[in-house]
């Protein structure tokens, strides 16, 4: 009957008007939402099949909502090195749980991290946030494409770091008139270190670090053998912190410095040997391993070492790489994902990069609370990507994406709503009045 059809008909626009309220209503209560998308009601009429083509059966309204996920949204500025958005295409990978392979894993552009107690970066819903780990050497995981190789960004860990010295380099001047040190003919290697030769022509002392961030002194003493020609020695004090077996007073290097009529290197020079200088530690007492350190004298023929010229013998400069140890100052994080931990000595260290989850169909993901989304069968599989490669979007720090809630739109959608649900409620108000009309003709 058309009456009842048109009855049900103003029931159906009643209830979809009453839901795209609720719709309008979550996306006002969400302007100011990080990351929030933005829903859509998408009416669509409700058919059913007349009994004749001279007659016309009602159907309604029923509505789809819509949600834009892969809407971009505004770009604001944060204070906050972990506070992220994404420009482009993908989402953050996050997990209910801090324990790899327990908990869901939602995806969300919310970049909204902070650190928390025990270390982990957790958004305003408490989802952590996870990464590639980055091993000591810089390499990421093999299998980049796995949830598997994803950890929960942590930094509980890195309270501190130190850098162990591999490299050193010497510029200094052995002055060229200096007369041949009386010991000259008597000299073997290590009396210099040993203290057999108690004036050498010129002694300097540099500092170095261990692989545990300790400050150590290496020793570098000259004397002239001949024309030209000078012994030297490299050598650790105090002596007692490394392998007398391996050091004998505490002696790392020796060998001789030959120069060229000019002043600069010749080939046949000796110094260092060994090359690297291998320092064995007295593991007993210092706890340390062993250290290798590269040492640079100069070029061949060269005036960018150490040289012999008619001026005094003196150390210009020494450069060595290493820092001791340094606690932790906090966390950069670049536009490619790379979180890079910086410490109080000065040492940069990248310890995770985050990946960005790409969906063949974003807006068919299936909501999740705390502003995240579960992958569906409408959504596709997703592909871990780096950023900035392939189709996958930037990574853009000290930045949050806004809602893409526009509050002009949201009340014209409110008004058009109420006069839509006012407009029904008026069918069934006539379709009762008529009704009405047909109950009393048998009266």
């Amino acid at each position: 009957m058309s009456i009842y059809g048109a009855l049900f008909s103003g029931v159906s626009g009643l209830s979809a008007n009453a839901s795209a309220l609720g719709i309008i209503s979550d996306n006002i209560a969400n302007l100011n939402t990080i990351g929030y998308k933005d829903t859509k009601a998408r009416f669509s009429t409700l058919v059913t099949s007349p009994a004749g083509e001279h007659s016309y059966s009602p159907g309604g309204v029923q509505i789809t909502p819509a949600q834009n996920i892969d809407k971009q949204g505004l770009l604001q500025a944060s204070n906050s090195p972990t506070d992220l958005a994404i420009t482009g295409k993908g989402f953050f990978v996050t997990s209910t749980s801090a324990t790899p392979g327990q908990g869901e894993s939602l995806f969300t552009r919310a970049g909204s991290f902070r650190t928390n107690d025990q270390g982990f970066l957790q958004n305003s819903a408490g989802h952590y946030l996870f990464g590639w780990p980055i091993d000591n050497l810089g390499n990421l995981p093999t299998n980049l494409s796995d949830l598997s190789a994803l950890r929960p960004i942590d930094i509980s860990s890195l309270t501190g770091t130190a850098d162990p010295t591999t490299q050193m380099s010497l510029q200094a001047n052995l002055k060229a008139s200096t007369p041949v040190h009386p010991d000259a003919g008597t000299y073997t290697v290590g009396q210099i270190a040993d203290g057999t030769i108690t004036t050498p022509d010129f002694v300097r002392s540099i500092q170095f670090y261990d692989s545990q961030g300790g400050s150590r002194t290496m020793n570098f003493g000259f004397i002239k053998t001949a024309a030209n020609t000078w012994a030297a020695e490299a050598y650790v004090t105090p002596d007692t912190d490394v392998l007398a077996a391996s050091h004998p007073s505490g002696r790392v290097a020796a060998g001789d410095l030959i120069f060229q009529t000019d002043g600069t290197l010749d080939a046949s020079t000796t110094f260092p040997n060994p090359s690297p200088m291998v320092i064995n530690w007295d593991t007993a007492t210092t706890g340390l391993g062993t250290s290798s350190i590269t040492l640079d004298i100069g070029t061949v023929g060269r005036p960018d070492g150490i040289t012999q010229f008619a001026t005094n013998s003196v150390l210009s400069a020494a450069s060595i790489n290493g820092a001791v140890f340094g606690n932790l100052l906090g966390l950069e994080i670049n536009n490619e994902g790379f979180v890079t931990a910086t410490f109080e000595n000065g040492i940069r260290q990248r310890i995770y990069k985050i990946p960005l989850a790409v969906f063949p169909n974003p807006n068919g993901l299936a909501a999740r609370n705390g502003n995240s989304y579960g992958q569906s069968d409408t959504s596709g599989s997703f592909t871990l990507l780096e950023a900035t490669r392939g189709t996958a979007g930037r990574i853009d720090p000290n930045v949050l994406e806004a809602s893409t809630v526009e509050l002009a739109d949201e009340f014209t959608n409110l008004i058009t709503a109420q006069r839509a649900y006012s407009a029904n409620s008026k069918i069934i108000t006539t379709a009762d009045e008529m009704l009405d009309e047909l109950i009393r003709i048998k009266r």
